[in-house]
């Protein structure tokens, strides 16, 4: 399984908790992630953009352009109802996996 791969399952349940704190551009959700985790977890405008169209189309997040703190056209991503509810299920997913992973690493 490649790094990709890893982080491909996460990005979902990454960027919809980061917008829990409130709407964010996707610089600014890139930037949160990567300040929260100490510069372990990056993604890639290539990957972090297609999820956010993909989301938006899926009915978790909408987008609306406004102003960045630079005077910069940005997208804004903001959580909306069914983007709370996937959040609830991708975090109850990954807690199920993070215990099934644990459970393979103390097995000796």
């Amino acid at each position: 399984m490649s790094k990709r791969d890893r982080l491909q399952g996460t990005l979902d349940l990454l960027v919809l908790k980061t917008l829990t704190r409130g709407p964010q551009h996707g610089f600014g959700i890139t930037m949160h992630i990567e300040t929260v985790t100490g510069g372990a977890l990056r993604f890639q405008e290539g990957s972090l953009y297609p999820a956010l169209q993909r989301m938006q189309n899926e009915g978790c997040v909408t987008a609306k352009w406004k102003k960045t703190e630079n005077n910069r056209r940005a997208r804004y991503y903001t959580l909306t109802k069914a983007g709370r509810e996937q959040l609830e299920a991708e975090q109850q997913h990954w807690r199920r996996v993070a215990e099934a992973v644990e459970l393979v690493l103390e097995y000796v």
